[in-house]
């Protein structure tokens, strides 16, 4: 293979001057950098990486395609032509560059994550280079895990938090195993203030750990009587380990408010949790969700049963609660999953309602498509068609005219997303298995038709992060990539610092 030297760095500058990057990198910083930092307590996303991006042209063409893209999601007036540019620049330049064995393996690998959320961001299979096994692949290159820190950090975690939503929802094992990750499980409680982010860490464990139970139950009825014992106690375990994080998480962590349904002063069919910090928020959905999987798929009780039906209803009431009342819109990633799996067991056609307005109001903000949840939802809660629900309302009790206009108005707007079924929602990237050029490209599975009670079956195709490591002979990057020389594990504390003053007295 030909071996080529990295793209030349543009001429130093100190700030952008350009009114279309400056629109673009707005938008990310204000509407993607937000959730991207939601676990990271130095903001690297939203408040150190743009800086260093000034005389980084791959790291900054990743972050103005995020900003592009969002833009094109959330207004017409904006096509999607300019992200797919800056996208297609930063991918020729990241892939130019790891052809050199001398590249500088941090900015590859924080590109690499910028480049995959775009990718999650994205309606459909993109037909070029993808990103999502490339840069799990590199983030082990940069050999970074629960222990780094810095931009390490701040890119493990991301990757690892955007994987476990996935496996949240299509049923995967965690490829990454969390007992691997070298994260320090210490319950001993918190006494110390700013310590949100590692007990949300602490969470995100727990709930990878939750997924590969799920994932593994047996499906043959012989396997799963000889091994009822044993996965009842690592279900103990789990939700052993689950009760003593919220018990000694520090008292930031927990609800400052909480009003009952009849109590809110938006009338909504939930209580109002109210949380101050985001990552608390991350952490609390994370934990609510948590508990709702338990009580789904505990080995010896039913969910029917009383007492896993009750908490089941709490928690996925608790999740609606902070869901519907939350202005944060950079914990909107990890409530679209966790509303999901919550909304599923409700019942009164009133939450319901509701939670798809939830979910049409968090498309409108954020662009993110969850036209998939809400059809995957109406399916298991068992509604009709639009003719049929427009009967079945008029059965029970009119309400006054006017709130029936609106409700009709709303309706028609739920109804026209039903026709986004074959868009995945936001956190969902359509997969694309990395093994030569070209890729294949996997299509969603069908939305489940069991009960809410019942775990998801296991879909057509694995998780693609499996493969998401360069000593494997499938592994991403094909026909590009070549070994580092050198692997960088942080960069030194000064290229990821702000100029000292508006003059450029200090340069990167």
């Amino acid at each position: 293979m030909e071996q080529s030297e990295s793209p030349a760095p543009l001429p130093t500058r100190d700030y952008l001057k350009s009114q279309e990057e400056v629109l673009y990198m707005q938008v990310f910083v204000e509407e993607i950098g937000i959730w991207m930092d939601s676990m990271d307590a130095h903001k690297h996303f939203s408040r150190l990486l743009p800086f260093h991006a000034l005389n980084e042209p791959m790291l900054l063409h990743a972050f103005l395609a995020c900003g592009a893209r969002h833009l094109a999601l959330v207004n017409p007036k904006y096509s999607e032509e300019k992200a797919l540019h800056y996208y297609d620049v930063a991918t020729r330049d990241l892939l130019h560059s790891l052809q050199n064995p001398d590249r500088d393996t941090i900015l590859c690998a924080t590109t690499a994550v910028i480049l995959n959320v775009y990718e999650i961001m994205a309606e459909r299979a993109l037909q070029r280079m993808n990103h999502i096994a490339g840069a799990r692949a590199l983030i082990k290159e940069c050999r970074w895990n629960a222990k780094s820190t810095g931009i390490g950090a701040a890119c493990f975690w991301l990757n690892v938090g955007m994987e476990i939503l996935s496996c949240l929802h299509f049923n995967w094992q965690v490829a990454w195993d969390p007992d691997d990750w070298g994260i320090e499980m210490d319950f001993t409680p918190e006494t110390e203030s700013g310590k949100e982010e590692v007990w949300t860490h602490r969470i995100l464990y727990i709930v990878a750990r939750i997924c590969n139970f799920r994932a593994s139950i047996p499906r043959n009825p012989e396997v799963a009587r000889q091994t009822l014992q044993d996965r009842h106690n690592e279900w103990l375990r789990l939700k052993d380990m689950t009760d003593r994080w919220n018990e000694n998480i520090p008292r930031t962590m927990h609800p400052m408010a909480y009003l009952y349904p009849g109590q809110t002063i938006s009338g909504s069919a939930f209580p109002e949790v109210w949380l101050i910090k985001r990552t608390s928020i991350v952490a609390r959905l994370f934990y609510h969700t948590s508990l709702v999987l338990l009580a789904q798929i505990n080995p010896v009780q039913a969910t029917s049963e009383p007492e896993m039906w009750a908490m089941l209803e709490q928690n996925s009431k608790f999740i609606c609660g902070i869901s519907a009342h939350v202005k944060d819109r950079g914990v909107a990633s990890v409530a679209l999953r966790s509303l999901a799996i919550a909304a599923e067991s409700l019942t009164d056609r009133r939450e319901q309602e509701e939670v798809l307005q939830i979910f049409d109001k968090i498309r409108q903000e954020t662009g993110w498509r969850v036209g998939f949840v809400n059809t995957e939802l109406k399916q298991k809660w068992g509604w009709d068609t639009p003719q049929n629900q427009d009967q079945q309302q008029q059965q029970q009790q009119p309400p006054p005219p006017q709130q029936q206009q609106q409700q009709q108005q709303q309706q028609q707007q739920l109804n026209g997303q039903m026709q986004d079924g074959n868009s995945m929602y936001q956190q969902q990237p359509h997969i694309v298995v990395q093994q030569q050029m070209p890729q294949v490209s996997l299509a969603p599975p069908p939305p489940a038709q069991a009960p809410a009670s019942v775990p998801r079956r296991p879909t057509a195709f694995g998780n693609p992060l499996l493969v998401a490591d360069f000593s494997m002979p499938q592994h991403p990057y094909q026909a590009h990539y070549v070994p580092a020389n050198i692997v960088q594990q942080q960069q030194p504390p000064s290229l990821l610092q702000p100029p000292l003053n508006g003059y450029g007295t200090h340069f990167f």
